[in-house]
């Protein structure tokens, strides 16, 4: 009975220790994500897609998505900064949005608060028109732009937004003085995709992901993209193509809490990769035309570093900072 009973315990515990190794080892636990901006815009899309991607890869149990918009992110990311300090399972979506309203506005808190884990993809710029408009190519609207500029509202991100930065050094390449760009800012995607249809606003530039839906059943017509060549996909041409020299895109990563140990930074990196090789992600990388370019850890954080310098400038030059 004895030898019975040792048989019996060897199957348990070997069963055990199998149901042990086909569990996932999550590295992380429930990850918070903080998207600073509206429900369906930007850092929304980026972090519910990120967080699906998460789960498939069994890098996390499950998410929690809060929305803080205002300020080109900053609210959201000081809200952020000041909540998490030390948590691995908290994640921030950040981009270059982020950092043109750090430039601009000049918060206590900044990106030099919270740990830099990933950047993940860049999103460039389409230059669109709701399908009544009367422009059917991009000559049609940029004659019209030259010669009464004030007439063409253009609606887009956050003022000196990536979205409007674009549209104020495109102008410059024409000649047109940035005082006379009619731009109309709006804090979510939403809001002004509903603005566009309505026909308050004669064109709308933002990333494809925020718009696609309403390109692919032929509610907007794209007139351009900012990429530095056509994008697979997307039948519109380059600016370049058209003659001016102007890329308008928008990269978005991953920040994680302050104070947390370089062992919890690797395992949360770790975390955010392993999620970017699932098919989720890959998925709507193809689907929201998004360019893959995946940077880690402190070089990413010394792009970020050379982005507020690149941007900073790009401000200067149209006029939205003073030197």
């Amino acid at each position: 009975m004895s030898a019975l009973f040792r048989r019996f315990s060897r199957c348990i515990a070997t069963a055990v220790t199998a149901a042990a190794l086909a569990t996932p080892a999550f590295a992380l636990d429930t990850v918070k994500f903080m998207a600073p901006g509206s429900v369906g815009g930007g850092y929304d899309q980026t972090a519910r897609v990120l967080g699906k991607a998460l789960i498939e890869a069994n890098a996390a149990k499950s998410t929690t998505f809060e929305n803080k918009g205002g300020a080109g992110g900053t609210l959201g990311l000081a809200q952020f900064a000041n909540s998490t300090k030390g948590d691995p399972n908290a994640l921030l979506v950040v981009g270059a949005i982020m950092v043109t309203a750090i430039e601009q506005n000049k918060p206590q808190i900044t990106l030099k608060d919270v740990t830099p884990i990933a950047r993940l993809f860049t999103e460039y710029n389409v230059i669109a028109v709701r399908k009544e408009s009367e422009f059917k190519t991009l000559e049609d609207l940029l004659k019209v732009f030259k010669d009464k500029p004030t007439s063409i509202s253009w609606g887009g991100g956050s003022k000196g937004s990536i979205d409007h930065i674009g549209i104020a050094e495109l102008a410059a390449k024409m000649g047109v003085p940035v005082n006379k760009v009619n731009y109309v800012a709006f804090a979510g995607g939403g809001e002004v995709v509903a603005q566009a249809l309505g026909g308050q606003i004669k064109v709308i530039t933002g990333g494809y992901a925020e718009l696609g839906q309403y390109i692919r059943n032929g509610q907007f017509r794209v007139l351009a993209i900012g990429a530095p060549e056509r994008i697979e996909g997307i039948d519109a041409p380059t600016l370049k193509e058209k003659g001016y020299d102007v890329t308008i895109g928008n990269w978005r990563g991953v920040y994680g809490a302050a104070n947390l140990t370089p062992e919890q930074r690797k395992e949360v990196t770790e975390a955010v990769v392993a999620a970017t090789n699932s098919k989720v992600w890959k998925e709507n990388i193809d689907t929201n035309k998004w360019s893959p370019n995946v940077l880690t850890g402190d070089e990413f954080g010394t792009f970020v570093d050379e982005e507020h310098v690149r941007l900073r400038a790009m401000l200067v030059e149209v006029g939205l900072v003073s030197k």
